[in-house]
This record gives C-alpha cells, structure tokens and sequence, in this order.
C-alpha cells in the first residue's frame, strides 16, 4: 500500500522503454511472455519434453520452468529490485513467473529459495519471500518457509565447481509439513542450477515427496 501510494507522488517508469506507469509496462512484459523459454533449464540446450530438462542432465527435481533469458528487459528489471531497492519490481516479476506456470496440483507447496541474512539488510526485504507470497496467494497455494541458508556464500561472480560446493552446504530445511503434495522450489536466476540442486535435496530430505522448479530467468555462466 505505502508502495502504491508513493507510487502516485514519484510514478514509476518502465524499465526498458521508459513509458509512465509500471517498473514493466504491458508491452514490455509481453514482449518477455510472447517468447517463452522452452530450453533445458539447467544446461540451456532444447529440452525435448514437456518437463523442462534435456535427456542428458540429471537433477533431484522433475519439472521445471522458466519465465526467459535474463537479458535485455528482464535483466534490468531483475537488477533494480535486487541491486537498487525497487520494490515494486516484485508485481511484474509475479505476474511473469505466474505467466510461465502451467495449472498446478491442488495443494502445490510454494518454496522460495532463501536469501543471504546480509542481502535482506541490504534491500530492506527477502526479495524472493516476496515474491513467494504473492504467488502463492495469486495461485491460493500454501507456503513453506522451512527451506533455510546455513551459511553466507555468494554464488554471484563465482565460477561453476565453487557454485556447487558453496550450493552443496547451503542449505538445510526443517520437516516439511505435508510430503504429499509437490513442493514447488522457486528463484529469480538460474546459472548452473547447482543452487536448486542442493535446495530441492534439501526438501527431499526433509521429507518432500517430489520437488519441481521455477526461476524467473536462466543466464548462462559465460
């Protein structure tokens, strides 16, 4: 609400063609949604199946989606609400993700990947918490917050073998409430996948009985 509010003193301006209104204007996001990524979410090369992984990469989760490349609008977007305190770039990030979602089962877990304590002082929010909530509520889902960092690694500027040792020993989760329904681990940027790696691990640890992925955009290392 404070958001909205400011939002009518200090209006927002599209963050790729500048028009009045919305961090993300309706053309600007459709220009993101009309080119869906339908590559291999880990490795980038055509994944020829419905679930988002090419035959030749293996992972702990077993659907996959994301919403584009991380470039261009995306990109910038992305790096305002991360790097530059743009709160509000949470809405058109939802409405992306939530874009590139299929129907899901009844009872679907939301999960987001937890953040370094640090980058949450920094910002002033969680910013994937955020973007969690609002999902899960778009989609009337529950949430699950039990997914925790045991340590303050940074995998940004890091290179593929030091991202999964650091990814490795990131994460721990409490028990999952419910190992039922499919628990629906959700980031904001892929890489080497080597973070949803080691988090759906953790889950699957805790008890979950599937875990499947989402992430806003994959950039690859290069």
């Amino acid at each position: 609400m404070i958001d909205d509010f400011l939002a009518t003193i200090a209006p927002h301006y599209c963050c790729w063609c500048g028009k009045t209104g919305s961090l993300l204007c309706d053309n600007c996001k459709y220009d993101i949604e009309s080119e869906p990524f339908e590559s291999c979410i880990i490795c980038g090369n055509v994944a020829l199946s419905i679930r988002g992984i090419c035959n030749s990469c293996n992972s702990s989760y077993t659907r996959a989606w994301c919403a584009g490349e991380r470039k261009d609008s995306l990109q910038r977007l992305i790096g305002l609400y991360k790097f530059e305190r743009s709160y509000a770039g949470y809405k058109p990030l939802v409405d992306l993700l939530d874009h590139a979602l299929p129907s899901l089962p009844a009872g679907t877990i939301i999960v987001p990947v937890p953040t370094v304590s640090s980058h949450i002082r920094e910002r002033g929010y969680d910013h994937m918490l955020l973007i969690a909530k609002h999902l899960a509520k778009r989609r009337q889902l529950r949430l699950f917050t039990g997914l925790q960092r045991r340590t303050a690694t940074k995998q940004r500027e890091a290179g593929r073998a030091l991202r999964r040792r650091q990814a490795k020993e990131a994460f721990i989760s409490s028990p999952v409430p419910d190992a039922k329904p499919i628990h629906l681990l959700i980031d904001d940027v892929v890489t080497t996948g080597a973070t949803l790696e080691f988090a759906a691990r953790a889950l699957l640890a805790a008890g979950a009985r599937e875990v499947w992925v989402a992430s806003i955009s994959r950039q690859p290392l290069d």
